[in-house]
This record gives C-alpha cells, sequence and structure tokens, in this order.
C-alpha cells in the first residue's frame, strides 16, 4: 500500500467524506476548489492508499430491532497467539458483536454487542463467559450515547500524515 504525502485538498476531501460519505463528486470538489475529474482521481488514490478504508450507511439499531447496546470487557486465561486469534475468530463470528478491540489494560479484549432486549444481553453474556478461555466478563450497559463519531479528526491546515516528515 503506497502512502501519497497528504496536502490540503486531501485533508479536506478526507473531511468531507467522512462527514458525507454520499456526497457527489462534483460537491467535493466544489468544495475541495478543484474540479471534478481531479477530485475523483485523488479519490481514487486515496483509497488506494489506505486512508479511506470504505464506504457505509449509519443504521439506527432500535427501528431494527436491537434496544440494547453494551460493551464487554473479557479477560482470557492465556494470551497465547492462538488463543488470542482463536477468540477474535470466534466473536467475529457473531453478528451481534459489532466492534472487538485487544486491549492493554486489566482486560484482553473491549468488545461493543447490540441485543434485542435484556434477556438477549444476558443471553450474549453467558454465551462470552462459556466461550473457550474466556476467565472473567463484565459489561456496562449503554444508557445514552451523546457522542458518536466516525473515523479520526482532520484538520485541513495540518501538515504531514503521522509518520510523515
Amino acid at each position: 500500500m503506497r502512502r501519497v504525502k497528504l496536502d490540503r485538498i486531501d485533508r479536506r476531501i478526507l473531511r468531507d467524506l467522512q462527514e458525507d460519505g454520499r456526497i457527489t463528486n462534483v460537491e467535493l470538489a466544489r468544495r475541495a476548489g478543484i474540479s471534478a475529474p481531479p477530485c475523483l482521481r485523488r479519490v481514487r488514490a486515496l483509497e488506494t492508499a489506505g486512508y479511506i478504508r470504505g464506504y457505509h450507511a449509519e443504521l439506527d439499531p432500535e427501528p431494527l430491532g436491537f434496544e440494547v447496546s453494551f460493551f464487554a470487557l473479557v479477560g482470557l486465561d492465556s494470551q497465547s497467539e492462538a488463543v488470542l486469534t482463536a477468540f477474535e475468530e470466534l466473536v467475529g463470528s457473531w453478528p451481534e458483536v459489532r466492534e472487538c478491540h485487544m486491549a492493554r489494560g486489566p482486560d484482553d479484549f473491549v468488545l461493543r454487542l447490540v441485543a434485542r432486549n435484556t434477556a438477549h444481553e444476558n443471553e450474549l453474556t453467558t454465551k462470552l463467559t462459556s466461550a473457550p478461555h474466556v476467565a472473567n466478563v463484565r459489561t456496562i450497559q449503554v444508557i445514552r450515547t451523546t457522542k458518536r463519531l466516525p473515523g479520526v479528526p482532520v484538520d485541513e491546515d495540518d501538515g504531514a500524515a503521522p509518520g510523515e516528515m
């Protein structure tokens, strides 16, 4: 994956796409102050270089029947690579697990899950606690989310990308 040196226009494109993945190329180009063909070439170059992972729609879980969101802090009985990988593959196959993060600290993994209701949350917690090599599980139910932004902050005026000089 070849990294491109990001200039102000690239950073503007990234910021605008992150805020609205459905923005038209014409509007994206207008905001960046360039014409549509070079804008599209820049977007393709940013995708190829790995700055853009993909595009998706953010869905509201409640109308789709998922009333509960919770985090699970999971400790394993071993931190061997085989055990860690097996756990990641296992929870990766569960559709209710929306995020899986290996963590540094007292817990090995932090998961974000969705459930239809508290009974379903309890089923998922039981399923998790009975998984191979799981030593402990602590759950935290979300009451309200006041901020949820995708991606990272992108400042147009920032200089080099991380790792560039």
